[in-house]
Order: structure tokens, then C-alpha cells, then sequence
């Protein structure tokens, strides 16, 4: 995440405040995006679809980079592999974090996409 995560508690309820963060996100880029094309309405796979991917940049792109670095970079000496955990909020957690936010992500989306469709469906029943 892009902001400071020493206040999140560790493991799963780490994990959870992440979702939720996540969750809120999601929720809002896809009001967002809605609010954005309504003039021209895309289809319902392309909104939700970049709505995902344009909700999981901010919300986890620092524990996924983390997550990545930390599997792949050739990290030879153990000064250098602490150096790098000291920088990380709960590194035994990131793998947990990672899926919550994916996953509140997709709650969030499906929340949104859920008020918009039964908003939109109340305005064509009274019509």
C-alpha cells in the first residue's frame, strides 16, 4: 500500500483492515468509473474489469512489489536481507495481506456494482 501501515495489526486481522482499505477503494473507483462514461455506457465487463485493475494499483501494489522483491531479488547477504525486512510491516503477513486486498477489492466492486444496478433497475420500474 502506499501509505504507512505501522498502525495495521498483524497476520489475519492485518490482513482484514487491508481488505477493508481495499474494499472502500474498489467500491469507490467503481462509482467512480460509472459516474465517468455515463454519457457513453460501456459494457459491464469492461467497467468492472478496470475498475479491478485500477482499484488493486493503490490499494496493493506496495505488498505485491514487496512480495515479488523479496522471491526474486538475489539477496546474498543476510545485512542486506534485514535491511530490506526492516522496511516491510509484517513481513510473515504479506502473502495473507496481499490476497485480502485482492479479495476487498472484489467485494468492494460487487457492492458498487450491486447499488448501481438496483439503483438503475428502481429508475426504469417508476419510468
Amino acid at each position: 500500500m502506499l501509505y504507512d501501515q505501522s498502525w495495521m495489526g498483524y497476520g489475519i486481522v492485518g490482513g482484514m483492515q487491508a481488505g477493508a482499505i481495499a474494499a472502500v477503494i474498489g467500491f469507490l473507483m467503481l462509482l467512480l468509473l460509472h459516474w465517468l462514461t455515463r454519457k457513453q455506457p460501456w459494457s459491464l465487463g469492461r467497467e468492472l474489469a478496470v475498475a479491478y485493475l485500477l482499484s488493486v494499483l493503490p490499494s496493493s501494489s506496495g505488498d505485491l512489489w514487496n512480495m515479488f522483491y523479496f522471491n526474486y531479488a538475489n539477496l546474498q547477504s543476510p545485512a542486506l536481507m534485514r535491511a530490506s525486512l526492516a522496511g516491510v510491516h509484517d513481513p510473515d503477513g504479506i502473502g495473507t495481506r496481499v490476497l485480502c486486498e485482492f479479495l476487498g477489492v472484489g467485494v468492494g466492486i460487487s457492492l458498487a456494482w450491486a447499488l448501481t444496478f438496483w439503483r438503475g433497475r428502481a429508475r426504469a420500474g417508476s419510468a
